[in-house]
């Protein structure tokens, strides 16, 4: 994977003759470090630090220079922070969450209003093992349907998230499963593609009013949180900052996402901001644990490897 590094000297800040604390941030391409666009165009908006940052593909290419020490701060799927947690002996904290749920079935076919409708369809899924897939499950068992089964629905994990738009658009699939800005992406490129389920608004109904899940956390590694808790601090405020400006300057967030080559057009990142449920829930509050560990037990309940085989204990969240 070819690796972008940036290095961002933000002011060498000295103070009584000691230079500042260097924060090494682990930026993902793609949607989820949307909100963080206005941080990266001002890294001296961390008060007290200099922050460095390097571009990963995936999570799986992030993961392993956080574990080295060679990142702080980064950004994970919930279950796999967990997961990480649970086997490192707690290499990693969970800071705040900043993606809430905004995953979808899209398609073309006017006769798909609900899941059920999906009986004995074949259905394409954004991510294997990722929060996509076991929250359809989840919306399928709480309904009473069956996956994986002739009479229920098939899912197809074969394609890889980028294509599912063009290959719906296409005819090669009919369903598809994907977080934003993928279902934008779709609308955009064909009028006849339109979101059939909300899985937000399913949770919610059978959760109950106000009930969210969480799709995105930022991580740090323990080390670093408790050798240094002040520019930590000043860092999630940095943060907390941008994602409001990203929130209202939409316009403003879309050209800072191509500025920063997060993998995703001006107009299109522009257009997803307001349907993609990015948040800023610190940890710190007590908040964000709750609803991390309701995530975690869909999780736990369907495959539970997928988070450790446990959910993390206490020392798995900033405070």
């Amino acid at each position: 994977m070819k690796k972008i590094l940036f290095s961002l000297v933000a002011g060498l800040v000295l103070c009584a003759g000691v230079a500042a604390q260097e924060i090494h941030f682990g930026v993902l391409n793609g949607p989820s470090c949307i909100p963080a666009g206005y941080l990266l165009d001002d890294t001296s908006a961390v008060k007290g630090a200099v922050v460095s940052y390097e571009k990963y593909a995936d999570p799986q290419a992030l993961l392993p220079k956080m574990l080295k020490g060679e990142v702080d701060i980064g950004f994970l799927p919930a279950n796999v922070a967990a997961k990480v947690y649970n086997s490192t002996n707690g290499a990693i904290k969970v800071c705040a969450i900043t993606g809430n749920g905004n995953i979808s079935l899209i398609t073309t076919d006017p006769n798909v209003k609900q899941l059920a409708d999906l009986k004995g369809k074949t259905v394409a899924v954004a991510g294997q093992g990722a929060t996509p897939e076991y929250m359809l499950r989840y919306l399928l068992e709480k309904s009473g349907i069956q996956a994986d089964t002739p009479k229920g629905i098939s899912l197809d994990f074969s394609i890889p998230t980028a294509q599912i738009a063009a290959q719906l658009i296409s005819g090669k699939i009919d369903y598809a499963v994907v977080p934003e800005p993928f279902a934008t992406v779709a609308q955009t490129k064909s009028d006849k593609v339109f979101v059939a389920v909300d899985f937000q608004k399913e949770y919610e109904y059978l959760e109950g009013k106000g009930k969210v899940y969480p799709l995105t956390v930022m991580v740090v590694t323990t080390k670093f949180a408790e050798a240094n808790p002040k520019a930590l601090k000043a860092f999630l405020n940095a943060y907390e900052k941008s994602y409001k400006n990203t929130l209202k300057n939409p316009k403003k967030a879309g050209e800072l996402s191509e500025k920063f080559e997060l993998g995703l057009a001006a107009p299109i990142v522009t257009k997803s901001i307001p349907k993609a449920n990015y948040v800023y829930i610190p940890t710190a509050g007590g908040k964000a644990q709750e609803k991390i560990e309701e995530l975690l037990n869909i999780f736990l309940a369907f495959e539970p490897s997928s988070i450790g085989g446990k959910l993390p204990d206490e020392g798995f969240y900033f405070k």
